[in-house]
């Protein structure tokens, strides 16, 4: 059976179709010559002049070096964080790029900072991508797995700012992979996801839901022992810091239209077309509780667990109104767990193509600049829920 049939007979020898698996390797070798290619024109890593390029990645060495020197709070303040940015490049720049993660994440940064910019730049890809690659492939469950991943365009979007992307996507899909066999691990993975807490929203409903009640407790003693060691190591003061900035997340990035268009909501596409801030949250509103409910009731069913994580992955991303592009490598989470459905079950027609126009979809952001993410996010979401309305054997939903 080759990707790219409408047959739904089993698929034991799961192939990619020939033209298929080119087509992926050329994405591959292009987004390895584009990262080339930017490096060399001082876009990526290094700037023109030799000095550390700025990208988001800044805002992580530069907080890292804050709590190196004794000051972790100091991450916090705009003024500070923004000079210890310039003396990570050794010069100063326009751009500042704010730490709004909590302070667990810090003690990631403090690593990080203890070698050199650019090393510290090149190490964290060099770390961060397989962990996401190789989680991409345990979902599969297949060799290919890997060559989707990093076809993906995400990819790209990640590593040209330095950004989490791989390990969000890694943490999302290693707990949802791992939860039916090893639900304490899975907990932990999704404990770990509270670095970037709006993504993890809707794993406590979906658990107490369902049940899962051993990944429940697994996740919320990692979340306690993380936020209790970053408490111990950095004080009370770098907790309140973080909980004023709070405040200042929706003024930077919900209320300034120049960020209407970088930002991947149904929040953001309201207001990059002129809509008003109360029509936005009541739509994005509207869209976050139909996704809740509808994940809720499909976790309580009888669905395929694949179908159940698939559906998870893709409501994290439709609940929250702050999500950039390289965020969007979670997207790769359940277009695996559709790519193993299809390999035991064969592809739904059109299914395929829909994947495929997802990520060109994200793709496209590199030349213009809009919310394709959404529209990628929603294409993923029709797929997953005409599966799970014609999967045989399937309890519908009420």
């Amino acid at each position: 059976m080759t990707i790219g049939t409408s047959s739904v007979a089993v698929a034991p020898d799961f192939r990619l179709a020939r033209p298929l698996e080119l087509t992926l390797f050329a994405l591959c070798v292009a987004q390895g010559v584009f990262l080339l290619a930017s490096f060399a024109d001082g876009l990526w890593l290094m700037a023109p002049d030799g000095s550390g390029k700025d990208t988001d990645f800044v805002n992580v060495w530069a907080a890292g070096q804050l709590v190196r020197d004794g000051h972790p709070a100091a991450a916090f303040d705009w003024t500070l964080h923004k000079a210890a940015q310039n003396a990570a490049l050794g010069r100063a720049f326009e751009s500042y790029y704010p730490w709004f993660y909590p302070p667990p994440f810090l003690l990631v940064a403090s690593v990080l900072a203890a070698v050199p910019y650019a090393p510290a730049f090149a190490a964290w890809l060099a770390i961060t991508l397989p962990a996401y690659a190789f989680t991409i492939r345990a979902i599969i469950g297949h060799r290919l797995g890997l060559l989707l991943a990093c076809a993906f365009p995400g990819v790209v979007m990640n590593a040209l700012p330095g950004q989490n992307g791989y390990v969000s996507a890694a943490l999302m899909g290693g707990a949802l992979h791992l939860m039916e066999r090893r639900p304490a691990l899975a907990g932990a993975l999704i404990g770990l996801l509270t670095y970037k807490p709006h993504f993890g929203l809707l794993f406590p409903l979906v658990l107490a839901a369902s049940g899962r009640w051993r990944v429940f407790a697994s996740a919320t003693l990692v979340t306690v022992l993380v936020a209790a060691l970053s408490y111990a190591a950095f004080g009370a003061e770098t907790w309140e810091a973080f909980i004023r900035s709070l405040s200042v997340v929706s003024k930077v990035a919900l209320t300034q239209e120049s960020h209407f268009r970088k930002i991947h909501s149904v929040f953001a596409l309201v207001r990059a077309l002129g809509g008003g801030e109360g029509l936005a949250w009541t739509l994005h509103g509207t869209v976050m509780a139909a996704t809740v409910v509808y994940v809720c009731l499909l976790w309580c069913s009888r669905a395929p667990f694949e179908l159940k994580a698939a559906a998870l992955a893709t409501g994290a991303l439709l609940i929250t109104p702050y999500i950039y592009i390289y965020d969007l490598v979670i997207l790769a989470v359940p277009m695996a767990f559709l790519v193993r459905v299809g390999r035991t079950g064969g592809f739904l027609p059109g299914e395929v193509a829909g994947l495929a126009a997802a990520s060109l979809l994200i793709l496209s952001f590199l030349g213009f600049p809009a919310p394709w993410g959404l529209a990628a996010t929603a294409i993923v979401a029709a797929l997953i829920t005409r599966r799970v309305h014609v999967t045989p054997a399937i309890a519908p939903i009420s």
